[in-house]
C-alpha cells in the first residue's frame, strides 16, 4: 500500500460547545515549540548544554468569508466587549477523499484573543474575511 503526503486544502474544525457546523478557508499557526534552558558545565568552554524546560504553543489564526449571526463571533464579542470566556476545545481534522478524518488535533481550552476583518475596497469584487486568533493551553494529535 503506498503512502502519499497529505492534503492540506480539505479540513474540517469543530467546537465543543459551540452550536453549527462552521467552515474556514484557512488554519494556521498550529505549531508548539520547546522552551530549552542554556547550562554551563565548569571548565567546558566548546558548548553549553540546552536542557528542555516546557513546550510553548503558538495562537492559532482561522480564517473564513464573513458570515452574520455566526455562534463563533457571538462567542468572541461576549469575550472581547463583556469579558465573559468560555474555555472551547476544537478539533482541526485532516480530511481523506471520503471526507474522514486522517489526522487530527485536539486543541484543550481556547478562548479568542482577536478578532478583525479584511479591509474593504470599493473597487474590488471581493468577499470580506474575518480573521479569529485564539490562544489555548495545548493541543494532543490524535492519529487514525
Amino acid at each position: 500500500m503506498a503512502q502519499y503526503p497529505l492534503t492540506g486544502f480539505h479540513f474540517s474544525v469543530s467546537f465543543d460547545k459551540l452550536p453549527g457546523q462552521f467552515s474556514f478557508r484557512e488554519v494556521s499557526g498550529l505549531e508548539v515549540e520547546m522552551e530549552m534552558e542554556s547550562f554551563t558545565e565548569g571548565g567546558q568552554n566548546r558548548f553549553t548544554w540546552q536542557l528542555p524546560k516546557r513546550a510553548r504553543y503558538t495562537d492559532i489564526t482561522l480564517k473564513r468569508g464573513k458570515i452574520s449571526g455566526s455562534a463563533i463571533v457571538k462567542w468572541c464579542k461576549d469575550a472581547m466587549e463583556n469579558f465573559t470566556f468560555l474555555p472551547v476545545n476544537i478539533t482541526i481534522s485532516l480530511l481523506n477523499e471520503q471526507h474522514e478524518p486522517v489526522q487530527s488535533w485536539h486543541v484543550i481550552n481556547a478562548v479568542p484573543r482577536k478578532w478583525s476583518i479584511s479591509d474593504f475596497n470599493a473597487e474590488e469584487n471581493s468577499i470580506a474575511i474575518e480573521s479569529i486568533t485564539l490562544t489555548y493551553q495545548y493541543f494532543t494529535m490524535l492519529t487514525t
